[in-house]
């Protein structure tokens, strides 16, 4: 059913950075912090089998539920992975080099992106058997499974075991949003920085509006997904470590011109055919370096427990403000796909600006 094809993504990014405020006081209980990304790897493996199963043995509404229920088991596993992996980060990889960590692991994630991107292509139509579908998400549990296993070999020293932080989790969570200068700063940039995020389903959107784009046209798009990965990782890695917060605010601002030039040239004759899957590259690929920028920011900024608070804090932060940019983005666009691309070029460019204020953290 459509409505439950419409909570994916919400319940994909909004149920895996919701909790991590509440969960981030267990984690700092714990000296070693690998495990908690291993065990987070092993319920996206779970998950992703549950998904698997679904899509091989049933279909419709029954499809559909178990999907959302699997895809909520895999966003909370997703919170602790995300919580314990910049934390491992911080302590194995020294300043300076964290970037380039996170832009390798893009460039060899958009590697395979491409391969399945060709692989979905390949199989042409304007649809897609569920069969092929189930193996890939069957491949991506063990692909999980394989993750864990390695995640698990990492040497992380031992921190220190945190004591119980006085009075409730949201309390503190309000306090440290409400104290800290710099890092209700960065929040209100990254809320900002959503542009890049949210605008390439709109133009896949205007795609479908003028040429009708089917299942079996994903191909191009995550092909495109990759290459940007592949082309990006490695120099946005670079760049991040020389100053993630000019890369974060260069990469706003260059979204939303992509956004306006878009706007700007959709009515000449027959751009269509080439106007869109260049917008899609071009904001996949300035995704890219804003995901890395954001990453290596929030992990050089501050050090021990309290990186694990900002990124927690943070996370659960923007899932209440994705939320709220989605429905007003979607509600744009319900009236005009081109109203919700407006809206998002403009908060990019305040985002731009706001991410001046920040002190480099490099």
């Amino acid at each position: 059913p459509v409505w439950m094809v419409a909570l994916l993504v919400p319940v994909r990014e909004s149920g895996s950075m919701l909790p991590q405020a509440a969960l981030a006081p267990r984690v700092r209980r714990l000296p070693v912090r690998k495990w908690v990304w291993v065990v987070g790897a092993a319920g996206q493996a779970v998950a992703t089998a549950g998904m698997a199963l679904a899509a091989a043995t049933l279909d419709g509404a029954a499809a559909g539920g178990t999907v959302l229920v699997a895809l909520a088991v895999f966003s909370l596993a997703r919170a602790l992975s995300s919580i314990a992996a910049k934390d491992v980060l911080g302590r194995t990889i020294p300043a300076g080099s964290r970037g380039a960590v996170n832009g390798l692991a893009t460039t060899l994630s958009g590697g395979v992106a491409i391969t399945v991107g060709l692989a979905i292509h390949a199989l042409g139509g304007q649809d897609v058997a569920t069969g092929p579908l189930a193996a890939l998400l069957a491949a991506a549990a063990v692909a999980w499974v394989a993750a864990g296993a390695v995640y698990a070999t990492v040497t992380e020293p031992a921190g220190e075991r945190a004591t119980a932080a006085a009075g409730p989790w949201w309390s503190r969570s309000w306090g440290l949003l409400r104290d800290d200068a710099p890092f209700r700063t960065f929040v209100a940039v990254r809320a900002l920085l959503l542009v890049s995020a949210l605008s390439p389903p709109f133009i896949v959107s205007l795609a479908a509006r003028e040429g009708g784009v089917g299942l079996g046209a994903l191909g191009p798009f995550l092909i495109a997904s990759g290459l940007a990965a592949l082309l990006g990782g490695r120099l946005f890695g670079s760049l991040a470590d020389r100053s993630s917060r000019r890369l974060m605010g260069w990469g706003a601002a260059a979204s939303s011109a992509v956004l306006l030039g878009l706007l700007l040239l959709m009515p000449l004759p027959g751009a269509g055919s080439w106007l869109y899957p260049l917008a899609y590259l071009l904001l996949a690929f300035l995704h890219v370096g804003v995901r890395v920028a954001r990453k290596t920011y929030v992990v050089d900024m501050a050090s021990g427990d309290r990186r694990t608070e900002y990124v927690a804090v943070s996370n659960t932060a923007i899932g209440v403000l994705l939320l709220v940019t989605g429905a007003v983005s979607g509600a744009l666009g319900q009236l005009a796909t081109e109203l919700a691309l407006a809206f998002l070029a403009a908060l990019g460019l305040v985002g731009a600006v706001l991410s001046r204020r920040l002190p480099e953290a490099e």
